[in-house]
């Protein structure tokens, strides 16, 4: 039984399919199912129930699952404490970067390279779904999660306290309002994040606490797409204040959201419990010390 053959179950189950679980591991999709049938064959029992494109997990599926989830994490455990021996002068430190807040990681990431110019940073870019995942089966060290965060399972630090905001086109009924109520907001087409974002859960249950559903125009992860359809005239979004400073927005009227305000704190998390690496903590303390 190989670490890739359970690495490649493991994302099969995490994704409900083999395309997308070959797109995260790069490789083709019969290679996946090549390893998942191999796997099968050594436990003597089905894991996956496959349907179209669709797989979800048989009873022993489920089972497998965990265990093949701490089987990654200790492994990674391993590299870690190699890596330790290395002294800092070889190796990787593996990060889950949010895709809305890269700049929080910018100036430490300059920083850690100028010091340990060795260490390989690897990043994970993905909303706080996804980065949890990672986080928990070992494929991450160090990842930047939405607040409030399982403490029972992660240790963490407060990386940014921050408001969202709205964006809408500058030729619009919020232009020149410095503030605006979620709720006047409601015959408006929204602009959302990707698949694995917390932060839509949370813009949804603020709007239902308002009394009514957003309706989505169009979604995305990446701030200058989402920048586009809004420049367009294709629905509002809702941005987390300190990502709109410093962008050009001469073609935008951005105004604080109210009534509710809806929180955007990211904590930076590693698994509680967890060995890690030497580049990790060297990563913790230079952001102790607020190294620029």
């Amino acid at each position: 039984m190989e670490l890739r053959t359970l690495r490649a179950f493991v994302e099969v189950a995490r994704c409900g399919g083999f395309t997308l679980a070959a797109e995260r591991l790069a490789v083709t999709q019969s290679t996946v199912s090549k390893m998942i049938g191999k796997l099968e064959e050594e436990l003597g029992q089905p894991l996956l129930q496959r349907q179209h494109r669709q797989a979800e997990l048989t009873d022993a599926g489920r089972a497998v699952l965990g265990y093949a989830e701490g089987v990654l994490a200790h492994a990674a455990s391993i590299g870690h404490a190699l890596d330790e021996l290395a002294g800092l002068r070889r190796g990787e430190l593996r990060i889950g970067v949010p895709t809305l807040g890269p700049r929080l990681f910018v100036p430490l990431m300059s920083a850690f390279k100028r010091r340990y110019p060795n260490i390989e940073l690897k990043l994970f870019e993905d909303g706080s779904h996804a980065t949890e995942r990672a986080l928990l089966d070992g494929q991450l060290e160090l990842g930047g999660l939405l607040a409030p965060v399982d403490s029972e399972r992660f240790e963490h630090r407060l990386l940014v306290d921050d408001r969202l905001a709205l964006l809408a086109p500058r030729r619009s009924a919020w232009a020149r309002r410095p503030s605006v109520p979620l709720a006047d907001l409601a015959e408006e087409p929204f602009i959302l994040f990707g698949a694995g974002f917390a932060l839509n859960e949370r813009i949804i249950a603020a709007c239902a606490q308002c009394g009514f559903s957003p309706s989505v125009t169009g979604r995305s992860g990446q701030i200058g797409f989402i920048l586009e359809m809004v420049r367009h005239g294709l629905g509002v979004a809702l941005l987390p204040s300190s990502q709109l400073s410093g962008l050009e927005l001469a073609d935008f009227a951005v105004s604080a959201l109210v009534e509710p305000e809806i929180p955007w704190r990211i904590e930076l998390c590693w698994l509680r419990g967890s060995h890690l690496s030497s580049a990790a903590r060297a990563w913790l303390e230079l952001q102790a010390q607020g190294t620029p």
